[in-house]
């Protein structure tokens, strides 16, 4: 919620060390439901958008899955603490109506989901998503997100990770959409590899 004018997390702040009188508003972004509750299914919309789970559907035999080395599992922890408390969408400039932007919680999902050995499996779909309406251009680098999470997730290391996996995901788009338009010419022959 916002108190005293600054967004934070209610179960965290000293009341002894507040100004009073002590006042408390709901976030700004999001709709008001009632009093201090806020409707935050924008958030859930957008990890929807991005495909940030590991896909199962319950089709084939599980089995023990793949093995994640201890020193991945150490890098990616940091990533997977994120609450959805979305302290970082309400201090951000560029979550506006008009931007749509995401946010870093979801660009963070985005760079998590891409580096597990599951989640790879949608990793150009949620880079796709990336590059639409709200994506990843639309982040400005306020940094705001990054000093404000409770969590002390390294947003601006995943905006910048997934910005460059978007940028490489472009090059290859482009790439192949030409490669393809050339295969429709006369007289074109593939290649030999």
């Amino acid at each position: 919620m916002v108190i005293n004018g600054r967004a934070a997390m209610a179960c965290t702040v000293l009341v002894h060390k507040l100004e009073k009188p002590i006042r408390l508003e709901p976030l700004s972004r999001f709709p008001v439901i009632r009093d201090l509750a806020v409707d935050r299914s924008v958030l859930f919309e957008n990890l929807k958008l991005v495909k940030a789970w590991v896909p199962l559907d319950g089709t084939y035999d599980l089995g023990p899955g793949p093995k994640v080395t201890p020193g991945t599992q150490e890098k990616m922890y940091p990533l997977s603490r994120c609450i959805s408390c979305c302290l970082c969408l309400e201090v951000c400039p560029q979550v506006t109506k008009p931007t749509r932007f995401v946010g870093a919680a979801i660009i963070n999902q985005v760079r998590l989901f891409n580096e597990h050995p599951t989640g790879k499996v949608l990793k150009e779909e949620r880079l796709h998503a990336m590059m639409g309406d709200g994506g990843i251009h639309e982040c400005a680098y306020a940094q705001n997100c990054v000093q404000i999470c409770p969590k002390d997730i390294p947003l601006t290391t995943s905006i910048s990770i997934v910005n460059g996996q978007v940028m490489r995901q472009a090059i290859k788009d482009m790439f192949q959409s030409s490669e393809t338009a050339m295969e429709g010419e006369p007289g074109h022959r593939k290649p030999i590899r």
